[in-house]
């Protein structure tokens, strides 16, 4: 990682002055917030608005402690005044809320049909994307993207709020070279994965901090970071993309494993229709749905440019969404015989219509399997929805900055 003494923009370097100083400070070499700091800031984000006397009672800080907190937070940028609450016994409330522009954070995620660069302030709202469809991933490629579109993608910032962006995350599949045969892609040129540091490489490109995970375990933080309703503390995550992946959170933490890739659930092995064993990832992948829309002379190509309204026909999208269900419910009620899962959340890049659907008839075929002994999930629709991995990557950066703990949002307090 390069040191954080500035953020390298369209090629210059931006000298940060003593105010973008300190609202981008660090309490030591890693660039980390005070701990009382991060948890004040964690809770306001997981609750929306609090005031001094709501933290000091949750955290059970004295109110003195909070206020000198809550002062440097607001004088840093990262927390704004809302209007005083009146009508109480002593002084009026004043809540106290995340500020927007206090922060901005890159997200680079690499799939293997596309990738996307995007731009997010400090709510999680994007201000900026960028996107380029391929016919497979390389180094080259992307590195070559992210240097094309950083410019562009920043220039809507101010030269004050370019100086607030506060890192890179990056979420992409591991061990690219090992899925040649299902992307078609040259293995020489996949092999290229093997090799090149693309932390490093991104690292010396942007000089910011650069943070990698894998793709389907960002998008779980997206949820745990940016999700909205109720956060279940122990659930298991399907994103649907050109390959199914996965993330799991326990006890409100998301759990990564030895190497960074647990719940990677594309390989589990579930029956198909003729009763052979297969793996998830070969029916509940959009790359199976383009498979038969290839096979039926449909045009598949369209899958991977926009999510918000696939055409494919009735007949071949319901048959996928069936196939998917069938494959989604074995591997739930396997995971669920090892976990005490409270419920199953499924996102991906997919309709929102195609994601509710694929979500009731799960619902159906869990059921319609032996359960005795199991306390089955309640299986729900993710909330963040198709950006998740590019949003779940600029999360990273931003947690590792300003929370309690990597995914310390989805805590109880």
């Amino acid at each position: 990682m390069t040191p954080e003494s500035g953020v390298q923009i369209s090629g210059q370097i931006a000298d940060r002055g003593a105010t973008d100083d300190a609202a981008l400070r660090g309490t030591n070499q890693s660039g980390m917030r005070a701990q009382n700091e991060r948890l004040v800031l964690t809770l306001v984000r997981q609750h929306g608005a609090l005031a001094k006397s709501d933290i000091a009672r949750i955290t059970g800080l004295s109110a003195q402690t909070v206020s000198v907190i809550m002062r440097s937070l607001e004088q840093d940028g990262l927390l704004q005044r809302g209007e005083p609450i009146r009508g109480r016994i002593g002084q009026p409330s004043v809540p106290m809320s995340l500020a927007a522009e206090g922060a901005f954070f890159l997200g680079l995620k690499i799939g293997r049909r596309s990738v996307d660069l995007t731009l997010i302030d400090f709510l999680g709202k994007v201000r900026a994307t960028e996107r380029r469809v391929y016919r497979y991933p390389t180094p080259d490629a992307v590195v070559g993207f992210v240097k094309d579109a950083l410019p562009r993608l920043t220039s809507i910032l101010s030269t004050k709020q370019r100086r607030r962006i506060g890192g890179l995350g990056v979420a992409m599949p591991f061990q690219l070279w090992n899925w040649v045969q299902f992307i078609g892609a040259p293995q020489a040129k996949m092999d290229a994965w093997r090799t090149r540091d693309i932390q490093a490489e991104l690292g010396k490109l942007t000089a910011m901090p650069v943070f990698v995970q894998n793709d389907a375990t960002a998008a779980c933080g997206a949820e745990l970071v940016f999700g909205t309703g109720d956060r279940p503390k122990d659930f298991l995550y399907f994103y649907v993309g050109y390959f199914i992946g996965g993330g799991l959170v326990l006890n409100g933490h998301l759990f990564t494993g030895r190497t960074g890739n647990a719940a990677g659930v594309g390989p589990m092995p579930v029956p198909g229709a003729d009763g052979t064993m297969r793996r998830l990832l070969t029916v509940a992948s959009a790359s199976a749905l383009s498979m038969a829309m290839d096979a039926a002379g449909e045009a598949s190509e369209q899958l991977w440019e926009r999510h918000e309204e696939w055409q494919v026909s009735p007949a071949i999208l319901s048959a996928w969404i069936d196939q998917a269900a069938e494959g989604l419910a074995y591997a739930i009620l396997s995971a669920s015989t090892l976990l005490e899962l409270e419920a199953v959340l499924i996102d991906g890049w997919i309709p929102k219509s195609v994601r509710a659907e694929i979500v009731a008839r799960t619902t159906i075929a869990l059921h319609k399997l032996d359960l005795a002994g199991i306390d089955a999930p309640v299986i729900k629709e993710g909330t963040v929805g198709a950006e998740a991995r590019a949003l779940g990557a600029a999360a990273i950066p931003l947690s590792q900055r300003y929370l309690l703990d990597h995914n310390a949002a989805g805590r109880d307090f």
